[in-house]
């Protein structure tokens, strides 16, 4: 993780907006650096503006996102690329998340069906580490994503 560009991105963005909170949140998307790069580039062009993660892979250390919370969004190499704000967090079951949600993820042919089986595959290998199997009814954290600054 490169610590000099997200300190150097926060300090710039700090520097234009003297009211921003002092924490921040840095993380990349996915599970490869092929999938933070792409997902990172749709969050820059303004396509990507929600992310989806499995409620169960949040540790009891591991505070869930809030609104007004100041993400630093990462690519594959570990770059700050963005700062997004999140706007909404809504805890839903996996079969309960709507067309709307997935549009906005911006993924793919931005359809549920397409959110369903990408996610459904995502989310089964990340419970696979943990012993724990995969259902429709897992809880999932949607998240609302409004681009900041990059």
């Amino acid at each position: 993780m490169s610590h000099n560009s997200i300190q150097q991105m926060w300090d710039n963005f700090k520097k234009e907006n003297p009211q921003a909170p002092e924490d921040y949140e840095a993380w990349a998307f996915g599970d490869s650096k092929e999938m933070a790069d792409e997902l990172a580039a749709l969050v820059l062009d303004g396509t990507k503006t929600a992310t989806a993660s499995n409620y169960l892979a949040y540790e009891e250390t591991e505070p869930l996102p809030y609104a007004g919370l100041h993400n630093i969004i990462l690519d594959g190499e570990g770059r700050a690329v963005a700062i997004a704000e999140t706007t909404s967090v809504e805890v839903v079951l996996f079969n309960e998340v709507t067309e709307e949600h997935a549009y906005l993820e911006g993924e793919g042919d931005r359809t549920l069906k397409f959110w369903r089986e990408e996610h459904e595959s995502f989310f089964k290998k990340e419970l696979e580490e943990v012993n724990q199997e995969f259902d429709h009814m897992i809880p999932v954290v949607c998240e609302r994503l409004k681009l900041l600054y990059s």
